[in-house]
């Protein structure tokens, strides 16, 4: 009888032994489910990164890491990454993780939806813990409270050794800067408090405190009040209306995992060291579009402006131009050029071997001299074979109120025979600016016309400037591939489409 009460109790004490780590990994540790038969494991978060494996649908793989669409997972004695499309999860906590906005003026809303509300805005380079995901929204640390951001428009990075920011702020040097053209401030955090100011666009305060969605600042009165928070930004240093040449005390931070330091100011030389999102640099001095840093291993490099925040750039503000516009001319308007493609992004491959990715940069700058040359304000999404994310694109014609965003690409089909250009627009307020630049187009080239066509493409679905997408013809096919890569069609196309934007704002002045 005792041995029988004593193997119960020894099986009773195993079962517990083997119960409770499986209770603890289930506890700490999120897990997805494989929705097809096999999925590839690669080393990195990209179709381009080495295959290190596959899991199956009976794998729960534990998922420790995310970026963008991507989920990295403990794999055997490794780790690695496997598309998030693929499977299935609803909630992902993250440990000693941070996230830094990728552009300005990205909106931190109360719940992962975009009906939700926005309690504030992230500026390019800012960076908040991040406590999970769901779905493609992650949880934030922001202003005392929790928040969400979307994952497209952030970089997730390893969790620095920095303090969580403090109520009383006025040590740290952080600056809120306005942002609408009139603002109330009040006695305290409450909109049924008494108004004891007003604060106009532009002006800078150095942050007292915080309370949830209200700043405590000081105005010039000497008076203390408060604002609310979502009608500004924020800044690590004060608002200036001058422009500084001098970058002796600019540091710069990085905004992409993997981006390359070379050893010159341009794509083509050689790479020295490969850094993750937020690392900072101090800047040295500017050269053309690139700013040259000092390394830490006391060597000098040079990074693309495109993939960086300053810290004087978090701060610089469009001025609007005032001037009246002449017809014929393009004074006092910003367009911006999007150059297609780009970097490991190639486009498509024409039937004789051309790179979209090639000629759509040298028409963008093409047109860009013209447009120039008529008054505008240029804006290029890229000015060499870099890759830049559809989102940044469009985060850019935000940032730059555009009064034009032109998207430059050439098509590809499977059937050879087909030719022609073709332009899309995606909203009504697009369709007009696209059918004079069509217009322009036509009367310049002699490709088959293919007409203006609404187009789901994210550039201009998610743009709220006026936006149009070009395709400057087949290179699918072969004849008409040897007449795009022509110098004499790009001068004939760019002018086209020169002629059609002077005359669509020509119109809006009548």
């Amino acid at each position: 009888m005792i041995d029988k009460l004593m193997q119960k109790m020894t099986l009773f004490i195993i079962s517990i032994v083997l119960i409770i780590p499986v209770i603890h990994v289930y506890a700490q540790e999120n897990e997805v489910s494989i929705n097809v038969p096999s999925l590839k494991v690669r080393s990195g978060p990209g179709l381009t990164f080495d295959i290190i494996g596959v899991v199956g649908q009976n794998d729960k793989p534990t998922v420790i890491g995310k970026e963008k669409d991507w989920l990295q997972i403990k794999f055997g004695n490794t780790n690695g990454w496997i598309a998030s499309w693929y499977t299935t999860s609803k909630t992902i906590e993250l440990t000693n993780k941070q996230v830094i906005s990728k552009v300005n003026k990205l909106n931190v809303r109360s719940e992962p939806s975009l009906s939700s509300a926005v309690i504030g805005q992230l500026q390019e380079g800012n960076q908040f813990t991040a406590y999970k995901t769901e779905g493609d929204w992650i949880e934030i640390a922001f202003n005392n409270q929790k928040g969400w951001v979307h994952s497209e428009y952030v970089t997730i990075v390893d969790q620095v050794v920095k303090d969580e920011p403090k109520t009383d702020t006025s040590s740290s040097g952080e600056h809120f800067v306005v942002s609408v053209d009139v603002l109330n401030v009040r006695s305290k955090a409450d909109l049924s408090s008494k108004n004891i100011g007003q604060v106009l666009r532009n002006q800078s305060f150095l942050i007292l405190e915080k309370d949830h969605n209200w700043v405590k600042i000081k105005l010039e009165n000497g008076k203390k009040g408060w604002v609310f928070s979502f009608y500004g930004n924020y800044t690590e240093q004060p608002s200036t209306s001058t422009t500084k040449k001098d970058h002796s005390n600019e540091t710069i931070k990085i905004l992409y995992n993997g981006t390359n330091l070379r050893s010159q100011n341009n794509t083509s030389s050689d790479v020295v060291e490969r850094v993750d999102a937020g690392e900072t640099f101090t800047v040295l001095e500017k050269v053309d579009d690139w700013y040259k840093i000092d390394l830490k291993n006391n060597t000098i490099g040079y990074v693309a402006s495109w993939v960086v925040a300053s810290n004087n750039s978090l701060t610089t503000n469009i001025e609007e131009s005032v001037a009246k516009r002449e017809k014929g001319t393009l004074k006092g308007l910003t367009i911006v050029i999007d150059a297609g493609h780009g970097g490991n992004d190639r486009g498509t491959t024409g039937a004789l071997g051309t790179d979209e990715k090639d000629i759509t940069l040298l028409t963008a700058e093409l047109l860009s001299s013209k447009l120039q040359a008529a008054g505008a304000n240029v804006i290029m999404t890229r000015e060499s074979d870099v890759y830049v994310d559809l989102r940044k694109r469009v985060s850019i014609s935000h940032q730059v109120a555009a009064d034009a965003f032109i998207s430059l690409h050439y098509d590809a089909i499977e059937n050879s025979s087909v030719r022609g250009f073709t332009t899309y627009y995606m909203y009504n307020y697009q369709k007009e600016l696209a059918s004079y630049v069509h217009k322009g187009l036509r009367d310049m080239i002699s490709l088959n016309d293919r007409g203006i066509q609404a187009g789901n493409y994210l550039v201009l679905r998610e743009n709220k400037q006026k936006a149009i997408l070009i395709e400057l013809g087949y290179l699918s096919n072969a004849t008409e591939e040897r007449q795009l890569t022509t110098e004499q069609f790009r001068e004939q196309a760019t002018h086209g489409i020169y002629n059609g934007i002077i005359n669509y704002f020509d119109a809006q002045i009548n």
